[in-house]
């Protein structure tokens, strides 16, 4: 049996709602134990319009929990003011802290897997709290200098190099040293947590046309190339719109993006509801949705909630494949 800890990510956003969906969907006390970490507030207001198909508890931290997968344990962090379709400073405190404990759970092997729902740049700002996206708080707290923003789908998996840097930023990070570590982690991650026994991966390039022989820009020819020449498993720089033009990605495990949205346009085109972001690199495990809060739509109750699904699925594969190498 699995044991999940769930984050609500921000109350006021579509986090609650689709958490409960998700729960309605895959409780199965004989697959896995979910752990809720939310406002009780925030979980009362949602199931009162999202009825629970499943037996829970309330309490107050997770060590008061009942260890029974029989039904699902909501760990209830605190009242926080509600107000939906915003992020606030209590939004951003209470999304800060259903992290802290839910990480701290698996850290602690209290749990397997670590789920987390979107959370809101501007509300944690308002909270007060430095941090740019879960991928880097994670890094921070895991003491872990290496490691890479992931995006799974059953289509293909592709890593970021840099992750929310401002472009005219990103010619001045693509080093060396940058791309290798992230290859060598995309490379262990891929046997390790996905049990791919000869991993082959994909690099694109930087600039238009991968800098056409230096016409377009030197970084492919004085950065990238030397810095994957040593290994043998990975191709490239490849042009990048011909490589996912052509397909290409089809014969990698996984491709390496140079920024953000180089990766996140095609890869969204092709698994807009069902993606999935990981964090590649940690001691402990963890997946969730790739889309954002929608406050737009928050409390109309009209969200999918697929792509956290899917974030569930493969969290307890990650987990599976490493218990097997234990």
């Amino acid at each position: 049996m699995i044991k999940l800890a769930f984050t609500c990510g921000d109350i006021n956003g579509i986090g609650p709602e689709i958490s409960l969906k998700t729960f309605n969907q895959y409780f199965d006390p004989e697959r896995r134990k979910i752990f809720y970490f939310t406002p009780k507030n925030s979980f009362e207001k949602v199931s009162s319009e999202i009825k629970p198909e499943f037996p829970f508890e309330i309490v107050g931290s997770i060590d008061k929990s009942n260890k029974n997968p029989d039904l699902i344990s909501i760990i209830d962090i605190g009242s926080y003011e509600i107000n939906t379709g915003t992020p606030t400073k209590q939004s951003g405190s209470a999304s800060f802290k259903a992290i802290k404990e839910a990480f701290e759970s698996v850290l602690k092997t209290k749990c397997d897997a670590l789920i987390t729902n979107p959370i809101s740049k501007n509300a944690f700002r308002l909270a007060g709290i430095d941090f740019t996206g879960h991928t880097e708080l994670l890094a921070r707290w895991s003491n872990k200098k290496r490691f890479l923003m992931f995006f799974l789908s059953e289509q293909f998996k592709a890593g970021l190099i840099t992750i929310h840097i401002p472009l005219f930023r990103v010619n001045k990070l693509i080093t060396s040293k940058r791309i290798r570590d992230a290859v060598e982690v995309l490379y262990q991650s891929l046997k390790k947590d996905f049990n791919v026994a000869s991993p082959k991966v994909a690099i694109l390039g930087l600039n238009p046309h991968a800098g056409e022989n230096g016409n377009i820009g030197r970084e492919e020819i004085n950065v990238i190339k030397p810095a994957i020449k040593k290994y043998d498993f990975v191709d490239g720089p490849f042009v990048p719109d011909a490589f996912f033009g052509k397909h290409e990605y089809k014969k990698y495990d996984a491709v390496l993006g140079m920024y953000h949205d180089q990766v996140l346009i095609p890869f969204k085109m092709l698994n807009f509801y069902e993606g999935v972001n990981y964090t590649a690199g940690l001691p402990i495990v963890r997946t969730s949705p790739d889309h954002g809060t929608a406050f737009d739509i928050a409390e109309k109750y009209i969200a999918n909630n697929l792509s956290l699904a899917e974030s569930l699925k493969w969290a307890e594969k990650i987990v599976l494949n490493r218990m097997k190498q234990k």
